[in-house]
Protein backbone atom coordinates (compact mmCIF):
# COMPACT_ATOMS: atom_id res chain seq x y z
CA UNK A 1 0.00 0.00 0.00
CA UNK A 2 1.17 3.53 -0.98
CA UNK A 3 -0.15 6.67 0.36
CA UNK A 4 0.88 10.30 -1.23
CA UNK A 5 3.65 11.25 0.25
CA UNK A 6 6.89 13.17 -1.64
CA UNK A 7 9.53 12.47 -1.99
CA UNK A 8 21.50 -8.36 0.60
CA UNK A 9 23.41 -6.05 2.58
CA UNK A 10 26.62 -6.46 1.52
CA UNK A 11 28.20 -4.00 -0.79
CA UNK A 12 25.81 -1.16 -0.44
CA UNK A 13 28.86 1.75 -0.82
CA UNK A 14 29.92 -0.02 -4.30
CA UNK A 15 26.42 0.77 -5.27
CA UNK A 16 26.05 4.62 -4.64
CA UNK A 17 24.12 6.05 -6.85
CA UNK A 18 25.17 9.54 -8.51
CA UNK A 19 23.39 12.11 -10.59
CA UNK A 20 22.48 15.75 -10.16
CA UNK A 21 18.75 17.60 -10.61
CA UNK A 22 18.37 19.33 -13.83
CA UNK A 23 15.66 21.51 -15.33
CA UNK A 24 13.49 20.95 -18.44
CA UNK A 25 10.83 23.23 -20.06
CA UNK A 26 8.98 21.94 -22.73
CA UNK A 27 6.02 21.45 -24.79
CA UNK A 28 3.78 18.56 -24.15
CA UNK A 29 4.51 15.33 -25.21
CA UNK A 30 1.74 12.41 -26.38
CA UNK A 31 2.16 9.02 -24.26
CA UNK A 32 -0.44 6.30 -23.25
CA UNK A 33 -1.47 5.21 -19.73
CA UNK A 34 -3.27 1.92 -18.13
CA UNK A 35 -6.61 3.32 -16.53
CA UNK A 36 -9.30 1.56 -14.80
CA UNK A 37 -11.94 2.70 -15.88
CA UNK A 38 -14.60 1.06 -13.56
CA UNK A 39 -14.48 -1.83 -11.05
CA UNK A 40 -13.01 -4.61 -12.83
CA UNK A 41 -12.66 -2.98 -16.21
CA UNK A 42 -9.24 -1.17 -17.83
CA UNK A 43 -8.22 0.56 -21.03
CA UNK A 44 -5.10 2.30 -22.17
CA UNK A 45 -5.65 5.90 -22.62
CA UNK A 46 -3.88 8.99 -24.53
CA UNK A 47 -2.03 11.28 -21.65
CA UNK A 48 -0.21 14.63 -22.42
CA UNK A 49 3.48 14.88 -20.68
CA UNK A 50 3.78 18.39 -19.40
CA UNK A 51 7.23 19.00 -18.02
CA UNK A 52 7.43 22.00 -15.58
CA UNK A 53 10.55 24.09 -14.89
CA UNK A 54 12.08 22.03 -12.54
CA UNK A 55 11.24 18.47 -14.06
CA UNK A 56 12.96 15.27 -15.43
CA UNK A 57 11.26 13.68 -18.48
CA UNK A 58 11.46 9.96 -18.33
CA UNK A 59 11.17 6.97 -21.12
CA UNK A 60 9.54 3.85 -19.32
CA UNK A 61 11.83 0.93 -19.37
CA UNK A 62 9.57 -1.58 -17.17
CA UNK A 63 6.77 -1.11 -14.42
CA UNK A 64 6.28 -3.83 -11.85
CA UNK A 65 2.94 -4.72 -11.07
CA UNK A 66 1.89 -4.88 -6.80
CA UNK A 67 -0.56 -7.38 -6.81
CA UNK A 68 -1.69 -6.84 -3.39
CA UNK A 69 -2.90 -3.40 -3.28
CA UNK A 70 -3.39 -3.04 -6.95
CA UNK A 71 -6.15 -6.28 -6.88
CA UNK A 72 -7.85 -3.98 -4.42
CA UNK A 73 -8.14 -0.49 -6.12
CA UNK A 74 -8.80 -2.69 -9.66
CA UNK A 75 -11.82 -4.19 -7.39
CA UNK A 76 -12.72 -1.02 -6.23
CA UNK A 77 -12.34 -1.96 -2.55
CA UNK A 78 -10.41 1.13 -1.20
CA UNK A 79 -12.37 2.18 1.80
CA UNK A 80 -13.91 6.02 1.34
CA UNK A 81 -12.48 6.48 4.52
CA UNK A 82 -9.13 5.77 3.28
CA UNK A 83 -9.18 7.67 0.11
CA UNK A 84 -6.99 10.10 0.99
CA UNK A 85 -4.32 8.28 2.36
CA UNK A 86 -3.84 5.41 -0.61
CA UNK A 87 -3.98 8.33 -3.23
CA UNK A 88 -0.14 7.27 -4.67
CA UNK A 89 2.24 9.95 -5.51
CA UNK A 90 1.62 10.48 -9.19
CA UNK A 91 -2.21 8.56 -9.57
CA UNK A 92 -4.72 10.89 -11.58
CA UNK A 93 -8.54 10.35 -11.26
CA UNK A 94 -10.38 9.76 -7.81
CA UNK A 95 -11.03 6.14 -6.24
CA UNK A 96 -13.06 4.09 -7.03
CA UNK A 97 -12.61 4.92 -10.61
CA UNK A 98 -11.84 5.97 -12.94
CA UNK A 99 -8.03 6.31 -11.91
CA UNK A 100 -4.63 5.70 -12.75
CA UNK A 101 -2.50 3.92 -10.54
CA UNK A 102 0.77 2.08 -9.59
CA UNK A 103 4.09 2.96 -7.77
CA UNK A 104 7.25 0.80 -9.88
CA UNK A 105 8.30 2.71 -12.58
CA UNK A 106 11.85 1.96 -14.19
CA UNK A 107 12.56 4.57 -16.98
CA UNK A 108 15.49 6.75 -18.76
CA UNK A 109 15.72 10.35 -18.46
CA UNK A 110 15.96 12.01 -21.76
CA UNK A 111 15.94 16.11 -21.06
CA UNK A 112 18.27 17.92 -19.34
CA UNK A 113 21.83 16.94 -17.99
CA UNK A 114 20.80 13.45 -16.45
CA UNK A 115 19.79 12.63 -19.90
CA UNK A 116 20.36 8.62 -20.20
CA UNK A 117 20.37 8.06 -16.50
CA UNK A 118 18.32 5.22 -15.40
CA UNK A 119 15.83 6.02 -12.58
CA UNK A 120 13.12 4.50 -10.25
CA UNK A 121 9.92 6.41 -9.35
CA UNK A 122 6.56 5.83 -7.81
CA UNK A 123 4.69 6.12 -10.94
CA UNK A 124 1.77 4.34 -12.31
CA UNK A 125 1.78 2.08 -15.64
CA UNK A 126 2.90 4.69 -18.76
CA UNK A 127 5.09 5.14 -21.55
CA UNK A 128 6.67 8.58 -20.66
CA UNK A 129 5.90 10.49 -17.86
CA UNK A 130 7.33 14.13 -16.68
CA UNK A 131 8.26 14.22 -12.43
CA UNK A 132 10.28 16.62 -10.04
CA UNK A 133 13.88 15.44 -10.39
CA UNK A 134 14.30 14.99 -6.81
CA UNK A 135 11.62 12.25 -7.42
CA UNK A 136 13.74 10.80 -9.75
CA UNK A 137 16.03 8.08 -7.66
CA UNK A 138 18.66 6.51 -9.90
CA UNK A 139 19.25 3.01 -9.87
CA UNK A 140 22.77 1.85 -9.34
CA UNK A 141 24.94 0.54 -11.50
CA UNK A 142 25.05 -2.55 -10.00
CA UNK A 143 21.28 -3.13 -10.08
CA UNK A 144 19.63 -4.36 -13.71
CA UNK A 145 16.57 -2.12 -14.23
CA UNK A 146 14.75 -4.98 -14.84
CA UNK A 147 15.32 -5.75 -11.26
CA UNK A 148 14.95 -2.34 -10.03
CA UNK A 149 10.58 -2.60 -10.44
CA UNK A 150 11.14 -4.40 -6.94
CA UNK A 151 12.54 -1.01 -5.75
CA UNK A 152 9.08 -0.28 -3.83
CA UNK A 153 8.32 -3.85 -2.73
CA UNK A 154 12.08 -3.26 -1.45
CA UNK A 155 11.19 -0.16 0.34
CA UNK A 156 7.86 -1.52 2.46
CA UNK A 157 10.34 -4.65 3.47
CA UNK A 158 12.59 -3.12 4.89
CA UNK A 159 10.10 -0.47 7.37
CA UNK A 160 8.79 -3.56 7.89
CA UNK A 161 11.84 -5.18 9.28
CA UNK A 162 12.40 -1.71 11.33
CA UNK A 163 8.86 -1.67 12.74
CA UNK A 164 9.62 -5.44 13.80
CA UNK A 165 13.34 -4.60 15.78
CA UNK A 166 14.53 -8.26 14.19
CA UNK A 167 18.10 -8.54 16.44
CA UNK A 168 20.71 -10.82 15.82
CA UNK A 169 19.88 -14.22 17.16
CA UNK A 170 16.06 -14.12 16.92
CA UNK A 171 13.60 -16.82 16.17
CA UNK A 172 11.45 -15.25 13.49
CA UNK A 173 8.66 -15.87 11.30
CA UNK A 174 7.42 -14.56 7.98
CA UNK A 175 3.76 -15.52 7.57
CA UNK A 176 2.92 -15.33 3.81
CA UNK A 177 5.27 -15.65 1.06
CA UNK A 178 4.54 -13.19 -1.61
CA UNK A 179 6.66 -10.54 -2.66
CA UNK A 180 6.65 -7.99 0.40
CA UNK A 181 6.56 -11.36 2.95
CA UNK A 182 9.48 -13.06 0.50
CA UNK A 183 11.34 -9.72 0.42
CA UNK A 184 11.21 -9.19 4.38
CA UNK A 185 12.33 -12.77 5.12
CA UNK A 186 15.62 -12.35 2.88
CA UNK A 187 16.20 -9.04 4.84
CA UNK A 188 15.33 -10.69 8.20
CA UNK A 189 17.37 -13.47 7.31
CA UNK A 190 20.70 -11.63 6.69
CA UNK A 191 20.73 -10.08 10.19
CA UNK A 192 23.59 -12.04 11.93
CA UNK A 193 22.71 -15.49 13.61
CA UNK A 194 18.86 -15.43 12.56
CA UNK A 195 16.63 -17.99 12.37
CA UNK A 196 13.95 -17.26 9.89
CA UNK A 197 10.99 -19.48 8.63
CA UNK A 198 8.96 -18.82 5.49
CA UNK A 199 5.36 -19.45 6.35
CA UNK A 200 2.86 -20.21 3.47
CA UNK A 201 -0.09 -22.12 2.57
CA UNK A 202 1.73 -22.45 -1.00
CA UNK A 203 4.23 -25.73 -0.89
CA UNK A 204 5.85 -24.52 -4.09
CA UNK A 205 7.40 -21.79 -2.30
CA UNK A 206 9.74 -24.18 -0.36
CA UNK A 207 12.14 -23.48 -3.24
CA UNK A 208 11.99 -19.72 -2.65
CA UNK A 209 12.34 -19.49 0.85
CA UNK A 210 15.57 -21.88 0.82
CA UNK A 211 16.94 -19.39 -2.10
CA UNK A 212 16.32 -16.96 0.31
CA UNK A 213 18.34 -18.67 3.50
CA UNK A 214 15.34 -19.03 5.16
CA UNK A 215 13.34 -22.39 6.36
CA UNK A 216 10.09 -23.00 5.09
CA UNK A 217 6.94 -24.47 6.62
CA UNK A 218 2.93 -24.44 5.54
CA UNK A 219 0.91 -23.13 8.39
CA UNK A 220 -0.30 -26.48 9.89
CA UNK A 221 3.49 -27.30 10.47
CA UNK A 222 4.61 -24.16 11.92
CA UNK A 223 6.90 -24.03 15.30
CA UNK A 224 5.39 -21.92 18.24
CA UNK A 225 8.13 -19.43 20.19
CA UNK A 226 8.98 -17.31 17.88
CA UNK A 227 10.58 -14.17 19.21
CA UNK A 228 9.09 -11.77 16.13
CA UNK A 229 6.30 -12.87 13.60
CA UNK A 230 5.80 -10.33 10.57
CA UNK A 231 2.06 -11.26 9.33
CA UNK A 232 0.98 -10.23 5.55
CA UNK A 233 -1.10 -12.81 4.05
CA UNK A 234 -3.66 -10.38 4.78
CA UNK A 235 -6.22 -13.23 6.02
CA UNK A 236 -7.32 -13.54 8.87
CA UNK A 237 -6.32 -17.51 9.22
CA UNK A 238 -2.80 -16.02 8.51
CA UNK A 239 -3.13 -13.83 11.41
CA UNK A 240 -4.74 -16.37 13.65
CA UNK A 241 -1.44 -18.36 13.04
CA UNK A 242 0.54 -15.24 14.06
CA UNK A 243 -0.16 -15.20 17.43
CA UNK A 244 -0.71 -18.24 17.95
CA UNK A 245 3.37 -18.93 17.16
CA UNK A 246 4.33 -16.05 18.57
CA UNK A 247 6.53 -16.60 22.11
CA UNK A 248 5.78 -15.42 25.48
CA UNK A 249 6.20 -10.90 25.53
CA UNK A 250 6.70 -11.86 21.49
CA UNK A 251 6.22 -9.24 18.76
CA UNK A 252 3.60 -9.78 15.90
CA UNK A 253 3.91 -7.01 13.33
CA UNK A 254 1.01 -7.19 11.13
CA UNK A 255 2.10 -5.61 7.50
CA UNK A 256 -0.97 -6.42 5.53
CA UNK A 257 -4.05 -4.13 4.06
CA UNK A 258 -7.36 -5.48 4.20
CA UNK A 259 -9.00 -2.79 2.21
CA UNK A 260 -12.91 -2.92 3.00
CA UNK A 261 -12.89 -5.75 4.66
CA UNK A 262 -13.39 -6.52 8.28
CA UNK A 263 -11.71 -9.47 10.20
CA UNK A 264 -11.64 -11.25 13.51
CA UNK A 265 -8.89 -11.48 15.96
CA UNK A 266 -7.90 -14.51 17.91
CA UNK A 267 -7.42 -12.79 20.99
CA UNK A 268 -8.27 -15.62 23.60
CA UNK A 269 -6.79 -18.71 24.57
CA UNK A 270 -3.34 -17.75 25.50
CA UNK A 271 -2.96 -13.94 23.75
CA UNK A 272 -3.03 -12.41 27.51
CA UNK A 273 -1.47 -14.65 29.23
CA UNK A 274 1.74 -14.49 26.62
CA UNK A 275 1.78 -10.41 26.63
CA UNK A 276 2.03 -10.61 23.15
CA UNK A 277 2.55 -6.95 21.11
CA UNK A 278 0.34 -6.38 18.05
CA UNK A 279 1.81 -3.45 15.78
CA UNK A 280 0.97 -2.55 12.45
CA UNK A 281 3.54 -1.79 9.68
CA UNK A 282 2.72 1.09 6.69
CA UNK A 283 4.99 1.93 4.39
CA UNK A 284 3.57 5.76 4.39
CA UNK A 285 5.50 6.47 7.71
CA UNK A 286 8.90 5.99 8.62
CA UNK A 287 8.52 4.15 12.30
CA UNK A 288 10.12 6.57 15.08
CA UNK A 289 13.09 4.67 15.70
CA UNK A 290 14.59 6.02 12.15
CA UNK A 291 12.38 9.10 11.76
CA UNK A 292 14.72 11.93 13.09
CA UNK A 293 17.41 10.49 10.74
CA UNK A 294 15.86 9.16 7.44
CA UNK A 295 13.66 10.54 5.38
CA UNK A 296 12.01 9.17 2.19
CA UNK A 297 14.39 9.63 -0.56
CA UNK A 298 17.57 7.99 1.93
CA UNK A 299 15.01 4.96 2.51
CA UNK A 300 14.38 4.50 -1.16
CA UNK A 301 18.49 4.45 -1.63
CA UNK A 302 19.31 2.13 0.50
CA UNK A 303 16.29 -0.20 -1.19
CA UNK A 304 17.01 0.22 -4.56
CA UNK A 305 20.97 -0.86 -3.38
CA UNK A 306 19.76 -3.82 -1.36
CA UNK A 307 18.65 -5.23 -4.63
CA UNK A 308 21.94 -6.14 -6.34
CA UNK A 309 21.41 -9.96 -5.71
CA UNK A 310 20.77 -11.55 -8.41
CA UNK A 311 18.62 -14.26 -6.60
CA UNK A 312 15.93 -11.50 -6.30
CA UNK A 313 15.07 -12.09 -9.95
CA UNK A 314 13.38 -15.16 -8.58
CA UNK A 315 10.61 -12.64 -7.28
CA UNK A 316 9.80 -11.52 -10.88
CA UNK A 317 6.87 -14.12 -11.93
CA UNK A 318 6.15 -13.25 -15.44
CA UNK A 319 6.31 -10.32 -17.97
CA UNK A 320 3.74 -8.70 -20.20
CA UNK A 321 4.27 -6.03 -22.78
CA UNK A 322 2.42 -2.89 -22.18
CA UNK A 323 0.52 -2.90 -25.17
CA UNK A 324 -1.16 -6.19 -23.86
CA UNK A 325 -2.13 -5.13 -20.39
CA UNK A 326 -5.63 -4.20 -21.27
CA UNK A 327 -6.13 -8.59 -22.27
CA UNK A 328 -3.66 -9.66 -19.47
CA UNK A 329 -4.04 -7.41 -16.35
CA UNK A 330 -7.25 -8.79 -14.73
CA UNK A 331 -5.51 -12.28 -14.81
CA UNK A 332 -2.29 -11.16 -13.18
CA UNK A 333 -3.84 -9.74 -10.33
CA UNK A 334 -6.47 -12.79 -10.01
CA UNK A 335 -3.63 -15.42 -10.17
CA UNK A 336 -2.83 -16.63 -6.94
CA UNK A 337 0.82 -17.59 -7.67
CA UNK A 338 1.76 -13.95 -9.25
CA UNK A 339 4.61 -12.82 -7.45
CA UNK A 340 6.27 -9.28 -8.81
CA UNK A 341 5.04 -8.94 -12.42
CA UNK A 342 6.73 -7.06 -14.76
CA UNK A 343 5.76 -4.95 -17.59
CA UNK A 344 8.01 -4.20 -20.69
CA UNK A 345 7.94 -0.97 -22.78
CA UNK A 346 8.96 -0.73 -26.15
CA UNK A 347 9.79 -3.38 -28.58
Amino acid sequence: MRDGRAGGGGGLAACAPTGRAAGVRGMAQAARALWIVAPGQVELRPVAVEPRPDDVVVDTLYTGISRGTERLVFEGRVPESEHATMRAPFQEGAFPAPVKYGYCAVGRVSTGDRAGQVVFVLHPHQTRFACPAQMAVPVPDCVPPARAVLAANMETALNILWDAQVAPGDRGAVIGAGTVGALVGYLAARVPGTDVTLIDRDGARAALAEAFGCRFAQPEAAQGDADVVIHATASPAGLGTAIRIAGIEARVVEASWYGSGEIGVALGGAFHQRRLQIISSQVGRIPASHAARWDYRRRMEVALRLLADPVLDRLISGETRFDDLPRDYPAILAAADTLCHRVRYGA
